[in-house]
């Protein structure tokens, strides 16, 4: 299997093609704006929302410099900042969650697109795409995975996965 159709594969297991963890489109299907914002009482913890604006943050940095648009990438004092959520309604936790699924999807069709030299050529702030995709992927794994325990302590994730 050579590199783009791996990185093909993981990105696609991040979004909406299960493997070894939920892909993010279906652990959010169905939760509601209350479950979005909610967080534990004890411990600093994020909300299932704050960790999407987080991944959202990241790939649409990528995606904005890999077009070369870098006066439209996403600003950010530090990592912390990241996490910051607009104006909380219900609208808005829609927009986020749509907003994420399209950036992720450019950024898919990028890859698909990609020829080898591409793949390697560096992005501007950044590594070659492959190695930013591939980093990605692996942030987007570990955000799931905190998503879907959060899922869990709000009695929001299916005893049965059905996906």
């Amino acid at each position: 299997m050579d590199v783009k159709t791996l990185l093909l594969q993981q990105w696609a297991n991040c979004l909406d093609k299960e493997d070894w963890f939920p892909p993010l489109e279906k652990v959010l299907e169905g939760i509601t704006f209350e479950q979005a914002i909610w967080k534990p009482v004890d411990g600093d913890m994020n909300s299932i929302w704050e960790l999407v604006c987080h991944l959202l943050f990241y790939e649409k940095r990528l995606l904005m410099r890999f077009l070369g648009e870098t006066g439209n990438e996403p600003q950010a004092e530090d990592n912390e900042a990241t996490f910051r959520l607009p104006s909380e309604t219900f609208q808005n936790w829609k927009k986020t969650k749509q907003e994420y699924f399209y950036v992720h999807r450019e950024l898919e069709k990028i890859l698909a697109k990609s020829e080898h030299e591409d793949l390697y050529r560096q992005i501007p702030g950044e590594r070659s795409l492959v190695l930013e995709l591939k980093s990605l992927a692996l942030h987007n794994a570990y955000h799931i995975g905190q998503i879907v325990f959060l899922c869990k302590m709000q009695g929001a994730w299916a005893g049965k996965r059905n996906f």
